[in-house]
């Protein structure tokens, strides 16, 4: 039986989703009621403005956020209530927009700690090649296994590292907020290159990519467009594209 079909049509289930802010003077809905599934394999594009709502249905979703109301469901579990960290463990990874820094640990020992779910730089045996995950993100394995994740690497060197670690690690749904956020052109090439290799590799693992950039949101199966809380439009890349422009 194939994945899809053994999770009943969807990895992820959105149902009704929303999320207030308070203050003291007001309440401020940020996200309005939303309903969104993702199928195995599918790699959506979430777009809309600014203040539309896009980071904060990404941290939902990866459990550094609480909603208001409604329900996430993963492969039919309900873990609306459930911790990054439970989350984590169930297949679901979250990309910040700007990767963490990590002063004295190597790249290989992230890849190792993302391999084994453990914080510890003793020989792991998940057999995982991690000079075979530098070669996909288009690093060279004896330059970079053994350099330190500090501000000497780029953006675009930082991004790549960062969705190596989620290659390690074998997520099944993986959340990108922005990945293109301080990467110079060629570096944002190199990024749309690996986007495309991660899908040929694991053709079963979805994901869902925050990103106003036209080469990002060209490459998705389904685009997303939000607006002031709720889905303004949804629908194949080949029908959203040619109206984005007025839609934004």
């Amino acid at each position: 039986m194939s994945f899809g079909a053994l999770y009943n049509k969807f990895m992820l289930q959105v149902k009704n989703l929303s999320f207030q802010v308070k203050s003291e003077r007001k309440t401020r809905k940020i996200l309005d009621g939303l309903n969104i599934s993702v199928k195995p394999g599918e790699l959506i594009i979430i777009t809309g403005p600014n203040g539309s709502g896009k980071s904060t249905l990404a941290k939902l979703i990866a459990g550094i956020e609480k909603p208001t109301t409604g329900q996430i469901t993963l492969n039919g579990t309900d873990i609306t209530d459930q911790t990054i960290t439970e989350r984590a463990k169930l297949g679901i990874a979250y990309a910040f927009q700007q990767p963490v820094h990590f002063k004295g640990i190597t790249v290989k020992d992230l890849l190792q700690i993302a391999a084994t779910g453990q914080e510890t730089f003793l020989e792991d045996e998940t057999g995982t090649d991690y000079g075979n995950i530098l070669k996909t993100i288009g690093l060279d394995p004896e330059i970079y296994l053994s350099r330190e994740i500090n501000n000497s690497l780029s953006g675009g060197e930082l991004k790549r590292i960062e969705i190596a670690s989620i290659l390690a690690r074998k997520a099944s749904l993986t959340v990108f907020d922005e990945p293109e956020a301080g990467i110079d052109i060629w570096s944002f090439d190199k990024l749309v290159g690996v986007f495309k290799r991660l899908r040929k590799q694991n053709p079963e693992a979805s994901y869902i990519i925050i990103s106003h950039q036209k080469r990002l949101i060209e490459i998705a199966d389904r685009i997303i467009v939000l607006k002031d809380g709720q889905i303004a439009t949804e629908g194949p890349a080949a029908k959203i594209i040619p109206k984005l422009e007025e839609l934004l």
